[in-house]
């Protein structure tokens, strides 16, 4: 007989108890922490969080449980728990009090006591999150904070897009740690718990604990503690066999005598065991609590089995005293939720359906015995549970609508899915819920593109567009159309502009309407081919028209926005400001919020792309902040956080461009957005020469946009990452395949802004193999990679003839791509452009202006002086132009250039100044690769200063002496150490030492990294 039901000593887990004591005194000194807490049912998960707890010192300690609904979860139960725990600890004022701004409405989604949840729609659920987020941050200015989320394996999809949301967002939250359970074992292959954890396992704050079974010296120290005396040997032979180190079933062995007996093995039979030595009214009593799920509340229990309070906490004593329930707050658990699960099998079919029922019926009665959306969801759970198909309809219907104020989508969908598959089962099913099939089916479509699902939304909308007659019922079909198209662009699928023009010729263009206004700003916006540019304008103003006479300010500003980015162009960019400000004050007008973040994104966007960088950084952040009042950080704000980053890149801010990517990667954003930040750090990582960071970066947004179809703004910078990686890496050859294939396949006049970047990469690359230069292959592979590099030239410069200039920053690009080709010969028939010595050959669309009209003409190509002549010139307009836009990156690469070209016309001195100047641009950001550049170069021409490692008197590259600079140029060839040895007529030993002190000097592991460092800096371009 036991003495104790639970074991007093806490055995096996010191481990596991030190890592959460430790995680939590990180995030006590503002270190982001996070433990990830999995094991099998009964391992004691919640048994050490109670320890834990007890030894929290000053810690707040804040529990929540995820909740078991049939196969289902309830829409963020373990958050709702943890504050109605806190209204009971601080009072409503109390938690008001700490909520950012005051403005708990959005809090209402999770408890009633807070109000009115405000309006609906896709970004309240973001305000949410935010106000959770804050909230934890207020509490943990006061002390340190531990958040516990138990039995995450329970927890809904909007459990976890908030809880994951918590983890990545924590660093800003202070002294917060963060601990999640859940049962490893419930964790099948398709689980949905599995990839999150995955993925959080990928953060570097977060750790995993797992606990394991006990240990039989370790069960025996938890039987010794119980019986308060140490078991026999025999009976813990039996005991561990049974129970395997599971410390619950050690325990329910132990109060059956030892685990002798006829009690069965199998876990069902052993858990009822310690229930069946309750009395019969608890037994009953604790049945009729397994149908209402883990966790019950007390009122509810009272109305189904009929008991008063006092009848029912009698009945009720003996099972919490028996540790079978637990006090909970307003309600009780059971101990273990296998407990509950074996007491729910064990149920008749008969016993089963009236339970059910019982508790639909209570339900019925009085909904607000749950706090929304749970009793709507749990009404929902019940009738199903019950086999009523007609009640089971009508409280699925209820529900979604019940979930959709918590913008608690996929739950939303999980009840709409219902609703259709109980459609056919139910007479009258329309009569009942107020809206026909197709009606269900339309909003389970917009539902599905909420939550994510958008394979799903576009087969129920093509479902609902097969049953629909455009003939009889136009406007419908319209709607859907305008839901399958927008949902088409989202996920990169063609047919989206089909759709949306559909769409809006099914719609009467009298009398105006909302929905009319609204089809045709979403066409006008998809509307982006260059000869589409006519309709997107008439469309656009269409659509503005419409929205004001309706007054539809979104709609109103969203059109203006749409129109403007049509009309100007990115030299006209102070015109174009005033537009989108107009559209700003309509839309602030009106609170339009979506249409406000619009703004911030379309301005920053054109000034950036204007050349206007610190303007577009302060539109940009200002834009950030409103995003979080707004409650819109991990949509919106992540987007503008791009807007952010691009030109903080641009003004060689680079420290900073990563920290802001950092934090939005943190916010989890939506895919392609994760992919364009990380495309920007893949741009730092390359000028940095982190050539292994800027793979991993390339590939992680190689993988997202592989599954979609996206614009020239993502494909174009993607393929210029790809060509400058490849040369970085040595594979020189697959580059310049890469660009001549661009150059015979892509459209690469459409969008100058991206291609005029994308060209100049070209350029580098290009003219550089046409040189002969390359690491890592020898001779006859060299020269017909030069062959191929030579042959696509004249292709790139007939691809810039026909690209124009908008702008400063597009002008400074078209400089640096002129100077590294070079001037080409007059061309019989070409104008010279106008403009004092605007060269005729290179008769680029478009004016010239600034620095580029003190380029002379056309040169000959066997004037030779007059050619390193107009490379100075060249070089030194393109600097200039880079000067004035404050780019210090692409402004040292052409002082690089204008070197070069000064020392070729031999002015020494002021080629050592444009090298001096270069790479002092190039230490401040921290660029690697072309300070080994302009080292070597500087010491190639014996210019002096510079580094420290300049060996004394020789002049060599990288400290390299004249033998090892020889054995580096063969090994670059492809050559091996006994090749080298023949043509260098020394030992293959010799050359072993040299081979070796190469690597060192040079900082690389190997051969092949020689090579590319060879090349990347040009050693040998003299000697191809």
């Amino acid at each position: 007989m036991t003495v104790h039901a639970v074991s007093p000593l806490f055995v096996g887990r010191a481990r596991e108890l030190a890592a959460l004591r430790d995680a939590l005194a990180e995030a006590r000194a503002g270190v982001p922490a996070t433990v990830l807490v999995g094991g099998e049912a009964g391992v004691g998960k919640t048994r050490l969080l109670g320890e834990f707890a007890d030894r929290a010192d000053d810690a707040l300690v804040l529990v929540g449980g995820c909740l078991e609904l049939g196969t289902e979860g309830l829409p963020f139960a373990p958050f709702t728990a943890v504050l109605r725990g806190l209204v009971r600890r601080l009072g409503r004022d109390g938690v008001a009090a700490l909520v950012p701004g005051g403005a708990t409405n959005g809090l209402a989604r999770l408890l009633p006591e807070f109000g009115e949840p405000g309006r609906e729609g896709a970004e309240a659920r973001a305000r949410l999150f935010e106000l959770v987020l804050g909230l934890l941050e207020r509490l943990a200015e006061e002390r340190p904070v531990a958040l516990v989320i138990e039995d995450a394996h329970w927890a809904d999809r909007s459990t976890r897009d908030l809880l994951s949301f918590l983890v990545r967002y924590q660093r800003t939250a202070g002294r917060l740690l963060l601990v999640v359970t859940y049962r490893s074992d419930e964790l099948h292959r398709t689980h949905p718990l599995r990839p999150m954890l995955a993925e959080l396992g990928r953060v570097e704050w977060v750790s995993r604990v797992e606990l394991r079974r006990l240990t039989r010296r370790e069960a025996v120290a938890q039987a010794a503690s119980i019986l308060e005396r140490r078991p026999a040997p025999a009976d813990m032979d039996l005991i561990y066999a049974r129970s395997e180190g599971n410390p619950l079933f050690v325990e329910a062995l132990l109060s059956e005598g030892g685990g002798r007996g006829d009690l069965p093995e199998s876990l069902r039979d052993l858990l009822l065991a310690r229930v069946e030595r309750l009395p019969e009214e608890t037994q009953e009593l604790l049945r009729v609590a397994s149908a209402g799920g883990q966790r019950i509340e007390h009122d509810l229990l009272s109305a189904v089995a009929g008991l008063d309070d006092n009848a029912l906490s009698r009945a009720l004593r003996p099972a919490v005293a028996g540790n079978v329930l637990v006090v909970d707050g307003e309600g009780y658990s059971f101990r273990h939720a296998l407990i509950r699960e074996a007491l729910h099998d064990d149920l008749l079919p008969g016993e089963h359906t009236r339970l059910h029922t019982r508790y639909a019926e209570a339900l019925e009665r009085d909904l607000s015995i749950l706090p929304a959306p749970r009793g709507a969801i749990e009404l929902a759970h019940h009738w199903h549970a019950a086999h009523d198909s007609t009640w089971a309809l009508v409280s699925a219907w209820r529900a979604a609508a019940a979930a959709r104020t918590s913008t608690a989508y996929d739950e939303q969908l999980r009840m709409l899915s219902r609703v259709l598959e109980l459609w056919d089962q139910v007479p009258e099913a329309a009569g009942r819920i107020g809206a026909d099939r197709l009606e269900v089916l339309r909003q389970t479509a917009v539902v599905a593109h909420l939550a994510g699902e958008y394979e799903r939304s576009i087969a129920l909308a093509g479902a609902l567009l097969a049953e629909l007659d455009a003939e009889t019922d136009p406007v419908r079909t319209a709607v859907v159309l305008r839901q399958r198209g927008l949902t088409r662009y989202d996920l990169g699928r063609p047919g989206n502009l089909d759709d949306l023009r559909r769409a809006a010729s099914l719609v009467p263009a009298e009398p105006p309407t909302r929905l009319r206004a609204q089809v045709l700003e979403s066409l006008s916006r998809m509307l982006f081919a260059p000869e589409d540019k006519d309709e997107k304008i008439a469309t656009a103003e269409i659509a503005r028209e419409i929205a004001r006479a309706v007054g539809d300010a979104n709609v109103e500003a969203n059109s203006l926005i749409t129109a403007t980015w049509a009309r100007y162009r990115f030299h006209e960019v102070e015109a174009q400001m005033e537009e989108f400000a107009e559209a700003r004050r309509i839309a602030a007008a009106a609170d339009a919020y979506n249409a406000l973040m619009r703004c911030s994104i379309s301005e920053s966007d054109a000034l950036e792309g204007a050349g206007w960088h610190e303007r577009a950084a302060e539109v940009a952040r200002a834009g950030i902040a409103d995003s979080a009042h707004y409650g819109l950080a991990r949509t919106s704000g992540t987007f503008l956080t791009i807007n952010l980053a691009e030109p903080l890149v641009s003004l060689g801010r680079w420290d900073e461009a990563l920290e802001v990517i950092e934090q939005a990667l943190d916010l989890t954003p939506p895919a392609p957005y994760r992919a364009s930040l990380q495309g920007l750090a893949t741009d730092i990582a390359l000028a940095r020469g982190q050539y292994d960071r800027a793979e991993q970066l390339f590939d992680a947004s190689r993988g997202v946009l592989s599954r979609g179809t996206y614009r020239d703004q993502t494909l174009l910078p993607h393929l210029r990452r790809k060509v400058r990686l490849l040369e970085a890496r040595g594979e020189v050859g697959e580059a310049v395949r890469e660009v001549a294939e661009a150059l015979a396949e892509r459209d690469l006049v459409s969008s100058p802004r991206y291609v005029w970047q994308l060209l100049v990469t070209f350029a580098h690359l290009l003219t550089s193999a046409a040189a002969g230069a390359g690491g890592g292959r020898a001779a006859p592979e060299r020269a017909s990679v030069a062959e191929a590099a030579a042959a696509s030239l004249p292709r790139l410069r007939e691809v810039a003839r026909r690209i124009g200039t908008e702008g400063e920053l597009q002008e400074a690009q078209r400089l640096t791509f002129e100077a590294l080709l070079g001037p080409e010969p007059p061309v019989a028939g070409v104008e010279a452009r106008p403009g004092p010595e605007s060269p005729g050959a290179d008769a680029l669309a478009g004016p010239v202006t600034g620095a580029a009209a003190r380029l002379g003409p056309g040169v000959a190509a066997d004037d030779v002086e007059a050619r390193a002549g107009w490379r100075v010139k060249a070089w030194e307009a393109a600097a200039g132009a880079w000067v004035d836009l404050g780019q210090p990156y692409p402004e040292a690469r052409a002082l690089l250039g204008s070197a070069q070209a000064l020392l070729a016309v031999g002015d020494r001195q002021e080629a050592a100044a444009r090298l001096e100047r270069a790479r002092e641009l190039a230490a401040g950001l921290g660029a690697a690769p072309l300070l080994e550049q302009l080292d070597v170069v500087r010491r190639r021409a014996r210019l002096g200063g510079g580094t420290t490692d300049e060996p004394a008197g020789d002049g060599q590259p990288l400290g390299l002496t004249a033998r090892e600079l020889e054995v580096l140029r063969e090994v670059t060839n492809g050559r091996s150490n006994r090749e080298i040895a023949e043509t260098l007529v020394i030992s293959v030993k010799t050359v072993s030492v040299h081979v070796s002190n190469i690597l060192a000097k040079l900082g690389v592991a190997g051969r092949g990294e020689a090579a590319a460092t060879a090349h990347r800096l040009h050693l040998f371009d003299d000697l191809a």
